[in-house]
């Protein structure tokens, strides 16, 4: 099909709620894509952070592959090898101490809250049920998820929302204490707010809030959706801030694009969902999983330190493009936020990039760089050559 049958064919039969760019992708290699008549795209998303290991990745594949032909689901009723595997890479590697795999960010999030509150009810019982949140936060589309988010833009149509949370500014302790009105059971935090402008939290900060959640039982639970599986250059951002959180969520590169997620629990916490308390019939699904244990082959020490490398690379350039519409950038590893100047449209830059052959996101009321973490010098290049051609 031609890239103007494909979009005719969506446009009549997929529902209108995402505003894509006019471009149809076909096929692609490390961090280059390419449309059906052949046109090149550099890739600065990776389909929002999920193909951390890029397109057209030869072990990726051939895992898929060779577990689909094995088995492909069977459910959790039973037992299966590739996320028993994976599981035990994940705790080796970050300290924690026990998984639940799921299948989306929202969905993890919704485990994480879930986890929150019973370990709340079994310890104190009801009534200490409320989360607090930090202002500008993303943390899921479902109904619960977005009144967790705290931007009030995301807080309508859908009502009644889910109740229990509470905001504070980041960065401000006592500010967040202020919310506490003795039934707090939980503070939920990204360390790099990503929708939000990807905008990094203090790291004193976030190592005072641990000492508080941990005055107080409140259970620290650190959203890495967007900011785990090696996108910030450790395997973990909270790696970065010398944490270790109750629960963790991650999503997105987990297995390299395949619909993957879960929550990462410390031993405090690995025993509060029993059997009957939670589940998904998709999770664990032992082809992603299996997917998932070739990124974990892939997100070695040496690859983590290049991921670091690589972001300070891309950010260097792109400072160095001295350009009107952007200011200073921002981020960890190759999660980059843009500063875009008072005057100019965040949409409309992102899509005189695309029409230039750059695919970019937006954040907030900047710009947000995703790049495959295998992307190579050479794609940056050609990367940072667009954005000078396009908004020199």
């Amino acid at each position: 099909m031609t890239s103007e049958s494909i979009k005719g064919l969506t446009h009549q039969h997929i529902m209108n709620t995402y505003g894509r760019f006019p471009v149809v992708l076909d096929h692609g290699e490390g961090a280059t894509l390419y449309d059906p008549e052949g046109r090149a795209y550099i890739d600065f998303t990776s389909g929002i952070g999920v193909a951390a290991l890029g397109y057209g990745n030869q072990p990726w594949a051939e895992a898929v592959a060779d577990q689909a032909k094995k088995l492909g689901h069977v459910s959790n009723l039973f037992y299966t090898e590739p996320p028993a595997q994976l599981a035990e890479i994940l705790c080796n590697r970050t300290g924690e101490s026990a998984v639940f795999f799921a299948n989306g960010g929202g969905e993890a999030n919704e485990g994480m809250i879930k986890l929150a509150r019973k370990y709340s009810f079994d310890k104190y019982g009801q009534g200490r049920a409320a989360i607090v949140t930090l202002e500008n936060s993303f943390h899921g589309r479902t109904i619960t998820t977005l009144k967790a988010t705290g931007q009030d833009v995301f807080h309508n149509y859908f009502f009644p929302f889910t109740e229990g949370f509470r905001y504070a500014p980041a960065n401000d302790l006592e500010a967040l204490k202020a919310q506490d009105q003795g039934d707090v059971c939980a503070v939920m935090v990204e360390l790099v707010q990503g929708e939000g402008g990807v905008l990094p939290l203090e790291k004193d900060y976030v190592k005072a809030l641990e000492a508080l959640c941990a005055e107080r039982d409140w259970l620290l639970l650190v959203d890495e959706v967007q900011t785990g599986v090696g996108r910030t250059g450790t395997l973990f951002a909270f790696q970065q801030y010398d944490i270790l959180p109750d629960v963790v969520s991650f999503a997105k590169g987990i297995a390299g694009g395949l619909p993957m997620s879960g929550i990462l629990a410390n031993e405090k916490c690995r025993d509060v969902l029993g059997p009957g308390m939670h589940a998904t019939t998709f999770g664990a699904n032992p082809v992603c999983a299996a997917a998932g244990l070739v990124v974990q082959e892939v997100l070695s020490d040496e690859f983590l330190r290049e991921v670091r490398e690589k972001g300070g690379y891309l950010r260097q350039g792109i400072e160095a493009l001295d350009l009107p519409c952007f200011g200073r950038t921002r981020g960890l590893g190759l999660m980059i936020g843009i500063e875009v100047r008072e005057g100019w449209s965040n949409r409309d830059l992102a899509a005189r990039l695309v029409e230039e052959g750059l695919l970019v996101l937006t954040a907030g009321p900047g710009m947000r760089l995703l790049p495959p973490l295998v992307i190579t010098k050479d794609e940056m290049d050609k990367g940072l050559e667009i954005v000078k051609r396009a908004l020199g």
